[in-house]
């Protein structure tokens, strides 16, 4: 075989194709979650702190209701 043959054969042999595909559509795909996720990590980060820091701030108090009839709270 000569080897403008081969290299003909071999540029027109699309086995594995598809898996090169797949690979540059999964890598594009991880790409845009690490994209995502590096964009919106700061906001979340603030989102909670302002959320920790509203619910530190919330007094709460305990009352104590005798709702049963009787004057003193019971017998």
């Amino acid at each position: 075989m000569k080897l403008a043959n081969i290299l003909n054969k071999f540029r027109n042999d699309e086995s594995g194709a598809v898996t090169v595909d797949w690979v540059v559509l999964t890598a594009a795909i991880v790409g845009l979650g690490v994209l995502v996720v590096t964009q919106i990590s700061g906001a979340i980060g603030e989102v909670t702190a302002d959320m920790a820091k509203a619910i530190g701030d919330t007094e709460t108090g305990t009352t104590t209701a005798f709702d049963d009839g009787f004057e003193k709270g019971g017998q």
